[in-house]
């Protein structure tokens, strides 16, 4: 766990990828690795996604691979199955929390209210995905929450884009941002890997320097 943790605070993103061909998903995997980028998050939206784990799991180990929208705890058992080394849903499931803690596998639970938020602390869970971040009150709420609940941090997700990440990553309580933008399925060719790589360069040279500030 304190291996994503790491990456996730040097890196800065989280790529959030849903796969309808799991013979796309080495390439999608490669490019972020040539970009920079160790780690990234399969959604369970596809009948592909699992297969598309096992893929990446299977070629890329140096990868921090991890499974989303997992909605209970036979869906996270499969994924864990797969090769998946975290979990992310799209708000609190204890049954998923019961599963990652037994396996020792990290959880991030999406929490966008103060009794979710409090849930996941109880259940020694701090690291949480703020979605949809957009609609949920943005930095402003991520300001309030940083009041509130010091020992929490986020991965917001929803709505963010290269014309708002910058904002969010500047965020103290923001250890990176998860999103879509940075790479689809299809856009992979030796062109679409050099735009990803420039894309995300900027995009965490620009993150360190207002966190620095």
């Amino acid at each position: 766990m304190n291996k994503l943790w790491s990456v996730l605070k040097k890196e800065k993103l989280l790529p959030v990828v849903t796969i309808q061909d799991p013979e796309h998903a080495a390439g999608l995997a490669e490019a972020l690795l040539e970009g920079g980028i160790s780690s990234m998050e399969i959604t369970l939206r596809t009948e592909a996604a699992l297969e598309a784990i096992r893929s990446v799991a299977e070629q890329f180990p140096e990868m921090q691979l991890g499974a989303g929208t997992v909605l209970n705890g036979a869906q996270a058992e499969e994924a864990i199955a797969a090769g998946a080394r975290f979990l992310v849903s799209p708000g609190f499931s204890k049954a998923v929390a019961e599963v990652c803690e037994k396996r020792a596998i990290a959880y991030i639970p999406g929490c966008v209210t103060a009794t979710e938020i409090m849930e996941a602390l109880e259940c020694k869970i701090r690291v949480l995905k703020f979605f949809p971040a957009k609609q949920s009150g943005g930095t402003e709420a991520l300001k309030t929450f940083a009041a509130v609940f010091p020992e929490a941090v986020f991965i917001p997700t929803g709505g963010i884009n290269s014309e708002n990440v910058k904002q969010y990553l500047a965020q103290g309580n923001v250890l990176a941002c998860g999103g879509s933008w940075l790479i689809q399925e299809g856009s992979v060719g030796r062109e679409g890997k050099s735009i990803v790589s420039e894309e995300i360069r900027k995009i965490q040279s620009e993150g360190r320097a207002r966190q620095e500030v």
